[in-house]
């Protein structure tokens, strides 16, 4: 490793302890998770988990969150209660994940939206989020909540193909199946892969024609276990498709976050965490070289304590350092793993959940509307489905890409 990289583990990792056991640091979180799901599941057989919880500072949330539970978050807590154990649950969650594949308000065509309404689901199609605007005087929605992500989508595939391995429900790799099919027929980007899906409100919504660098990885991963499954070659042409996109966005020693609107590579000042970690992550038979990205990450995207979103380097993502500390279990460096998950024991809350942040606010770089360049995407302090799924899975050593334990 570069003196650069070895400077900016000691400044991630320097100031902590040695190397402590996994195993407690496992069962808390698993406890943790296991307690905010439940909280929210109680006896129902399908239910939308809501994505962020109140922080101490705050009396209530704000409307575009107050009802949310995106797809991503609650797809993650499917893939982390199966590592821990709790397949009921897991499967509570998966069933509205399952449900929302069979039915839309508007859509025919079998797509997820980016978030649902927390809550139970039903067997008509699913709620989406939203509130009353008092100032409008009307019913509102966010365009973003209401899109559909490419990568969201495969992640939702990815937890229900966990799902079908740990029940045998084949209702589960059904409806798996059709997501991946979703992706396959409306988002296929040629030489780029598969582009960035759908945005706005209902019935028309703008495609997205930008190509994501961490989409295609999960269009792959997801891909990749369906034709293990199924033996269905368009899924082995969509593994294939997606890692076009991932190759190209490869630079020697990390990668891009993907492609322009235009098709034309995105910009190399634009960094973020994952998009270095989940290329090799994800797959068995990624080339050698995608790992100089973990020692990219190091040199650029450390903090003390943990890992940033981003390059501005303004504090610890608890998500992304959860990540790390998984990329580290699978390199074999289990005492930088495990450091950065006694880390992460600051980050638990009495929710069960761990913050999005350790500072209030963490900035990325990217924008919440796909289709505008203002960067104004930001995690704050409060408890995180998402963040809290990621560090399960780190302290338990489940690769969700893979459905399997990291040796």
């Amino acid at each position: 490793m570069r003196l650069a990289g070895l400077l900016a583990v000691c400044v991630a990792f320097c100031g902590l302890p040695g190397r402590v056991s996994a195993e407690p640091v496992a069962a808390a979180f698993c406890n943790g998770l296991k307690s905010a799901v439940a909280s929210q599941v109680s006896r129902e057989d399908a239910v939308f988990v809501r994505s962020y919880q109140l922080a101490t500072t705050e009396s209530k949330l704000p409307d575009g969150l107050s009802t949310t539970a995106f797809v991503y978050d609650n797809a993650l807590a499917v893939i982390a209660l199966v590592a821990c154990g709790d397949v009921t649950g897991a499967r509570s969650i998966g069933n509205a994940l399952s449900r929302a594949t069979q039915g839309d308000r508007s859509f025919s065509d079998g797509r997820l939206r980016n978030a649902y309404r927390a809550g139970p689901v039903g067997r008509g199609a699913p709620n989406l989020p939203g509130w009353w605007d008092h100032r409008a005087q009307h019913w509102a929605e966010d365009p973003a909540q209401d899109g559909t992500s490419t990568g969201n989508v495969a992640w939702a595939a990815l937890s229900l193909l966990t799902l079908h391995d740990a029940t045998g429900d084949a209702q589960y790799l059904k409806d798996a199946g059709r997501l991946m099919d979703w992706i396959i027929a409306n988002t296929s980007c040629a030489d780029n892969g598969f582009c960035g899906g759908y945005h706005g409100y209902d019935p028309a919504q703008v495609r997205l024609t930008w190509s994501s660098t961490e989409h295609n990885v999960d269009v792959g991963a997801a891909s990749h276990w369906l034709y293990r499954l199924t033996q269905d070659q368009r899924y082995a042409d969509a593994d294939r498709q997606s890692q076009l996109l991932v190759g190209k966005a490869f630079q020697n020693d990390h990668f891009l976050l993907g492609t322009k609107p235009d098709a034309s590579l995105a910009d190399d000042r634009l960094l973020a965490l994952d998009v270095q970690l989940w290329p090799w992550m994800s797959r068995n038979d990624a080339p050698a070289a995608w790992r100089r990205a973990f020692g990219f990450a190091e040199a650029h995207l450390a903090v003390d304590g943990g890992f940033d979103f981003n390059g501005d380097r303004d504090g610890v993502w608890v998500e992304g350092t959860a990540q790390a500390a998984l990329a580290y279990r699978i390199t074999g460096d289990l005492r930088a793993a495990d450091r950065l998950l006694e880390s992460l024991t600051s980050d638990q809350t009495a929710s069960g959940l761990l913050n999005a942040t350790r500072k209030s606010q963490l900035t990325t770089g990217l924008s919440i509307d796909p289709t505008s360049s203002i960067p104004d995407f930001l995690y704050f302090r409060r408890p995180h489905l998402g963040a809290t799924a990621w560090a399960v899975l780190a302290a338990t050593g489940w690769n969700p890409f893979t459905g399997q334990k990291v040796n």
